[in-house]
């Protein structure tokens, strides 16, 4: 029997519920004609509602497509209480990466050259889940490549002061030296607080 019947201990009453124990009898005509007017008209809203919704997402969405060799993103959704992807939580990543597109399989999926560390899962993917990695891969630092200090700060060398200038501020004036400095992708410049700089390197300054 219907959980209704079972609870209440008759069937329901309803317009789209004719039945009835012993002989089948229909409700009248006219009520029969009501009611699939009402159920063609909800249906009609639905199917306007689910048009309206597919407008709005027609208007921003494209094609997407990669070729093999391509750099993308993985998009990932952790599961809760499971460790699939590093970390688990509220910070857990929402994209990792970057991998290479090895092989198409069939018009919107991909097989990713995946890392040592995610062996486990299987290295086919919608397109749906992938972004185009736009990362310039030269600026990529692993961890064992740079010095940092007590403070978890990146080392930088200064190697020469080129220029010096006063910046005026509402109620004082600071200051500041143009300093060459060497780092991981070669050389760079940037302007720092003369009294700092003569504080950590007072030999850029002479005598």
């Amino acid at each position: 029997m219907a959980p209704y019947e079972m609870l209440y201990g008759r069937k329901c009453r309803t317009p789209v519920c004719w039945g009835e124990v012993g002989p089948r009898e229909l409700a009248p005509q006219d009520i029969v004609r009501a009611t699939n007017e009402k159920i063609d008209m909800v249906w009609a809203h639905l199917k306007a509602a689910q048009d309206r919704q597919k407008s709005y997402v027609d208007k921003r969405r494209r094609p997407i497509e990669f070729q093999v060799g391509d750099k993308v993103m993985l998009k990932v959704s952790p599961w809760k209480g499971v460790i699939r992807f590093r970390k688990r939580g509220k910070l857990s990543l929402r994209f990792i990466g970057s991998f290479t597109i090895v092989e198409r399989v069939g018009k919107v999926a991909y097989r990713l050259e995946l890392a040592e560390e995610l062996s486990g899962i299987h290295s086919t993917f919608h397109v749906s889940h992938l972004r185009k990695c736009l990362a310039d891969e030269t600026a990529y630092i692993h961890y064992n490549d740079i010095e940092v200090n007590d403070s978890l700060n990146y080392v930088v060398k200064p190697m020469a002061i080129l220029d010096r200038k006063v910046k005026i501020l509402r109620n004082k004036e600071i200051k500041q030296v143009k300093v060459k400095c060497e780092h991981r992708k070669g050389l760079d410049t940037t302007w720092e607080s003369e009294e700092e700089m003569q504080r950590l390197y007072p030999t850029l300054f002479g005598t």
